[in-house]
């Protein structure tokens, strides 16, 4: 029951925000009118039941908050004008969805760093507490009331209003809503830093914010590339660990603990995006997800066709990530040597110079080539560069084993 009741109130946070934010203009009081409104209705619901209308409950809720904030902030003379503007809504005006998409937009406000973007969506959007953002990110919450509370009064001075960008703008801003979506994910599935691996609660967030995103722009294919693109790879979650939280790499897991379902969901809407709207590097990730999830051993993994795919995902989004997924896939296909060699190529670039990812695939391959004694010093640097614990232990294991 207090399960439903906290799927409910997350779901509904950001339709109850937007719609207040639409008649007041007002982005930061409003987001603590709603924040109180579903603290109310945690307390409230569970003993009471939850109303026929839970989302006019909150909004009414919401409304009254913000009118005694209005009352307690502001001049009497702007009284009469604040009440005016937070009547209730008429039946029929603009829809949750739409506010929902507008939220999402204001988000992520082109004047918003990364970090403030990624904060706010979480919760704005997702309705997390300030506390559960504060623990995801493994900052102080203070921190992270600091940077919410920037992120909205940037936006506050930027002078952004309550709609939806003008056409102009919509392509690019929807690209940082995605950006913002992706980063996200990544964030749940594989923790930069910290104890555990992986953040059930950040994923399946993402999860949730995609598959709305979809439903307000079914037309984009990009927005369906996403959604199909953490399916798939949320989809091994349940095999990317031992019990004891040793990491499982993809050749060694045991796909029966896949999630069949999630798969046949995401192979179903790449199916119908792509072929049907200009290809995008999203939908061209999860193509190369669905190879993956789609073998029924890691030896009968297409190595070829995801060479290929990461060739086509380099010509249309080129970075030093996708270089070195693809000299993962070079190896598969051509051997060790010719994998080295186009990771050889990053060395120099300075985006890389502390990702550890480049020295684990280093130490991969090396050993793949029967250069331990080189394999087991990069192991051993990669292992030194990251933070996550889980992936420290797992670097230092293998480095171990080639001593």
């Amino acid at each position: 029951m207090q399960s439903n009741i906290e799927d409910l109130l997350r779901e509904l946070a950001p339709q109850v925000l937007g719609a207040l934010v639409r008649r007041s203009g007002q982005f930061d009081a409003c987001e603590d009118a709603v924040q109180e409104a579903l603290l109310a209705a945690a307390r409230q619901w569970p003993k009471d039941g939850t109303p026929d209308n839970p989302r006019s409950w909150l909004l009414t809720v919401a409304t009254r908050r913000l009118t005694d904030q209005l009352r307690s902030e502001t001049a009497r003379r702007r009284r009469e004008e604040t009440a005016a503007a937070l009547e209730p809504a008429v039946p029929g005006e603009a829809s949750a969805y739409d506010d929902t998409l507008t939220l999402l937009f204001l988000c992520c406000h082109p004047s918003l760093s990364a970090p403030s973007q990624l904060a706010l969506t979480l919760r704005a959007v997702g309705g997390l507490t300030t506390a559960e953002i504060a623990s995801a990110f493994l900052v102080p919450e203070a921190t992270m009331a600091q940077r919410i509370s920037r992120a909205k009064e940037r936006i506050r001075s930027a002078g952004a209003t309550f709609a939806m960008p003008p056409a102009s703008e919509r392509h690019d801003r929807l690209r940082v809503v995605l950006h913002v979506l992706y980063l996200v994910f990544n964030e749940g599935y594989t923790t930069s830093s910290g104890p555990e691996l992986n953040r059930a609660d950040l994923t399946t967030e993402a999860i949730r914010l995609a598959r709305m995103l979809h439903q307000l722009v079914p037309e984009e294919g990009e927005a369906a590339g996403l959604l199909a693109l953490m399916l798939l790879t949320d989809a091994r979650r349940a095999a990317r660990s031992t019990a004891d939280g040793w990491i499982v790499p993809l050749d060694e897991q045991r796909r029966e603990l896949w999630n069949m379902d999630q798969i046949q969901k995401g192979v179903a809407l790449l199916t119908q995006t792509l072929g049907r709207v200009p290809v995008g590097p999203y939908q061209m990730q999860a193509a190369i997800a669905a190879v993956h999830d789609e073998a029924p051993t890691a030896q009968d993994t297409d190595w070829p066709q995801i060479l290929a795919l990461y060739e086509v995902l380099e010509r249309i989004a080129p970075s030093a990530v996708v270089t070195l997924n693809r000299a993962v896939a070079v190896a598969m296909v051509k051997g060790p040597l010719a994998g080295l060699a186009l990771l050889g190529t990053l060395d120099a670039d300075g985006r890389m110079a502390h990702n550890h990812r480049l020295e684990a695939v280093r130490a991969h391959l090396l050993e793949r080539a029967g250069e331990l004694v080189a394999a087991r010093d990069s192991y051993r640097k990669a292992a030194r560069m990251t933070a996550s614990i889980p992936e420290q232990r797992y670097l230092a294991m293998k480095a171990a084993h080639l001593a």
